[in-house]
């Protein structure tokens, strides 16, 4: 299936490694044209150097998404490179579980926060587009409870009451949002293959309730996120996508 996303413009938050990595390396096998952004500046070289091998323009910055100012010059400076801008994909998590102060700081700043100054410098750009998306990295934790609840679990609620809510107020300007929400997903430097090694009773007894009998990849979580942002989900817009391997039981 042509996805229809050759030629495309897309920027990625956090697609230096692990899903926003396989994300930004799913858009590129469409033959889209990608701008990341990241945390290290190695990461960051990386991946512009990987995503470049695949044939298409690719650029990349090192800069921490809570950094409002930062992260919305970075968002002009992409769409500046690229000629514009087609889809956005927000999906810096700052992982932050817990119920302190700092937590939930660290959380509002980095998932919501970030999502929204994202969005606020993007949609001059994506207005502009003749197919135009924006996609939200939400979680599994953010409509069921689990083990994730406090700042982690509420952030990641809000991104999806948020993404509808976008769906809505941006239907006129023809830009289409929506949200994808994984279960557990293992990758190389991940927050399960910590837990693996940090907290093995945790990530058995997880691994033990996933009906499929193991994780998600990180190139599974892609491939949903790179089909609704192509021109081919032109009718899709305000769903929240759960790639969760039949994980959760929320009807």
């Amino acid at each position: 299936m042509d996805l229809g996303l050759k030629g495309k413009r897309v920027a990625v938050t956090g697609g230096s490694k692990g899903i926003g990595r396989a994300i930004a390396e799913g858009f590129a096998a469409e033959g889209a044209n990608v701008a990341i952004c990241a945390r290290n500046a190695d990461d960051v070289s990386a991946a512009v150097a990987s995503l470049e091998a695949k044939g298409v323009k690719a650029s990349g910055k090192a800069l921490d998404v809570a950094d409002g100012p930062a992260l919305k010059d970075w968002i002009v400076a992409a769409a500046g490179e690229l000629g514009g801008l087609d889809a956005l994909v927000c999906n810096v998590s700052a992982l932050a579980v817990g119920d302190s102060p700092e937590s939930w700081e660290k959380s509002f700043r980095t998932d919501m926060m970030h999502t929204v100054n994202a969005v606020s410098a993007g949609v001059p750009f994506l207005e502009r587009s003749t197919s135009p998306s924006i996609v939200l990295i939400s979680s599994v934790s953010g409509f069921e409870v689990d083990f994730a609840a406090g700042s982690y679990g509420a952030m990641k609620a809000a991104l999806i009451h948020y993404a509808k809510g976008l769906s809505r107020q941006l239907v006129g300007k023809g830009i289409r949002v929506n949200c994808v929400s994984p279960g557990n997903t293992y990758f190389d430097g991940g927050i399960w293959q910590n837990i693996e090694k940090n907290m093995p009773d945790l990530f058995a007894s997880t691994l033990k309730v996933n009906p499929t009998g193991k994780f998600g990849t990180a190139e599974e979580v892609a491939t949903g996120v790179v089909f609704l942002s192509s021109p081919m989900a032109s009718r899709i817009s305000g769903t929240n996508l759960v790639i969760d391997g039949a994980l959760t039981v929320a009807v």
